[in-house]
């Protein structure tokens, strides 16, 4: 097997991976956006209370779907976004080895168990890298800042985290990215904006959206009792909370900082009253994980008691904040 490598393929200070991995395939092509626009042009902000009898433990999430978030930061930019999926692995490969060879880098899902350089053996199949190159052994890839940036894993394992199977995987998935326009930023981000307030304000169901804040608030306060390990379970989904990917406030950080970048692109009073509501919602979302944590490390459920009554405030607060974003005026046509 013959090395490919493609040069200048990075992105520095990623701290979630799927807008890390897009990040860098963008910058590749000469588009640099920052994070936080991604995700927040991705319709990326969200809210999961997800809990199931296969599970040791509830799940808070922050963010929309796997790869939902590339797909809608693509159409908002006007990039051709071309996606695979097979069960071969040999096609899979194929899949790669081609669009590096055209010198073009690709995305990756895969479950990030595999990977020889993750030092918490955890099955997550919902992980993004974007590969750059490889040699006749290992993958050259992108990653967040927290697993160490521009990294590599044998191509063994790369075949194997690829292909595993469960909760959030996908089928071998990669994908390619190319501008075919100049999008008109402004737009893009009313666009998102909207479609993102729109979406968290109408959950289908009752554990998704500002909705499912308000179930975990009801959930939270007898997580000691739904744990068989409390000292283990509640600082873990602490830790997930701030630092899994995050960005810190489950998502809300990033979010809040996408809103203070927005306001200096376009012009909106109800857009700089939202990134004013999110600035002082982000904090609070820590302050729900140092309870969670805490009620694991003491057993006290005095702290979660008052993450339920921080989960309630804060359902109310992104409801509102959301409303205020939903009503932002629309973009004017020229001439009018």
């Amino acid at each position: 097997m013959s090395a490919v490598m493609i040069e200048n393929v990075s992105f520095p200070a990623g701290v979630h991976c799927e807008t890390t991995a897009l990040g860098a395939l963008l910058r590749h092509e000469g588009l640099e956006l920052s994070e936080p626009m991604l995700f927040g042009l991705g319709e990326g902000l969200g809210f999961v209370y997800w809990d199931a009898r296969n599970m040791d433990f509830p799940f808070l999430g922050g963010r929309v779907k796997p790869a939902a978030l590339t797909r809608t930061a693509a159409d908002r930019l006007g990039l051709t976004l071309h996606v695979q999926e097979t069960a071969s692995p040999r096609k899979a490969w194929q899949n790669v080895a081609t669009s590096l060879a055209a010198g073009r880098p690709v995305g990756l899902q895969l479950d990030s168990y595999h990977l020889d350089y993750f030092t918490t053996k955890v099955h997550f199949g919902g992980h993004f890298v974007a590969m750059y190159g490889y040699d006749d052994t290992h993958a050259h890839l992108v990653d967040t800042a927290q697993q160490g940036g521009s990294v590599t894993t044998t191509l063994t394992s790369l075949e194997r985290a690829r292909g595993e199977r469960g909760p959030m995987t996908a089928r071998n998935l990669s994908y390619t990215v190319v501008p075919t326009r100049r999008p008109d930023l402004g737009n893009a981000i009313r666009q998102a904006i909207s479609n993102n307030a729109h979406a968290f304000l109408n959950p289908p169901i009752s554990n998704l959206g500002h909705r499912g804040i308000g179930k975990a608030a009801r959930q939270v306060t007898r997580w000691l009792d739904r744990s068989t390990d409390p000292s283990r379970d509640l600082p873990l989904a602490a830790m997930l909370m701030e630092r899994g990917g995050t960005g810190g406030s489950l998502f809300r950080a990033m979010y809040r900082d996408f809103l203070a970048e927005a306001t200096a692109i376009v012009d909106d009073d109800n857009l700089r009253r939202g990134h004013e509501l999110y600035a002082g919602i982000a904090p609070r979302w820590t302050e729900v994980a140092d309870r969670v944590a805490a009620a694991g490390e003491t057993g006290d459920t005095d702290h979660l008691a008052r993450a339920s009554a921080i989960l309630t405030e804060l359902a109310e607060s992104e409801r509102h904040a959301m409303q205020v974003l939903s009503g932002m005026a629309p973009q004017r046509r020229a001439g009018s």
